[in-house]
């Protein structure tokens, strides 16, 4: 514990200064494994973003064949990053209420953050995440004089807001292609 008692010292609380101490890299820290998205079409959305971002599904969590039933469909499937790191997740829901950000009441709640190396690649994805259902929200990736960051805000086909950047290699986050 901290000299006053109220949050424990080391890499998981305060200092005893107040502020948050660095995280070291021991097997005791947390790690992001997954990211969930509730949908009320799972396979669906699992489908939208396996095609936007090339990921596979985990094992058993596959389309079935033609004209057989999905028995995973309706439930939860996760997607894999084919080059390690998080995975992105499916979870059934019967209702969902879409955000209506940035101009109404219902927040979007969480966002995804994507990234592309360059403008021309971002308007390259533009038309694929149209052409698989995705649908447009803010565009800015034209030049402003007093901001150079150029991105462009989608929305999913079952609603949830998510970011295509243009970011530097040496910005993008490690293990990004």
């Amino acid at each position: 514990m901290s000299a006053g008692g109220a949050f424990p010292s080391g890499p998981f609380g305060r200092s005893r200064t107040g502020h948050l101490e660095p995280m070291t890299h021991d097997a005791s820290r947390i790690r992001l494994v997954q990211t969930v998205l509730d949908s009320t079409d799972a396979r669906e959305l699992a489908e939208f973003y396996r095609s936007l971002l090339g990921l596979d599904y985990a094992e058993g969590d596959e389309p079935p064949p033609a004209g057989q039933p999905d028995e995973h469909g309706g439930d939860w499937l996760v997607l894999r990053n084919p080059d390690g790191g998080p995975q992105l997740a499916f979870q059934q829901v019967e209702r969902l209420r879409e955000p209506d950000w940035p101009d109404g009441p219902v927040p979007q709640q969480m966002h995804l953050d994507l990234s592309v190396a360059s403008l021309e690649e971002l308007r390259n994805q533009h038309e694929r995440v149209l052409a698989l259902g995705g649908s447009l929200l803010s565009d800015r990736d034209r030049p402003d004089p007093d901001d150079e960051e150029r991105f462009r805000v989608y929305r999913d086909p079952e609603g949830h807001p998510f970011c295509i950047f243009v970011a530097e290699r040496d910005e993008q986050p490690a293990g990004a292609p």
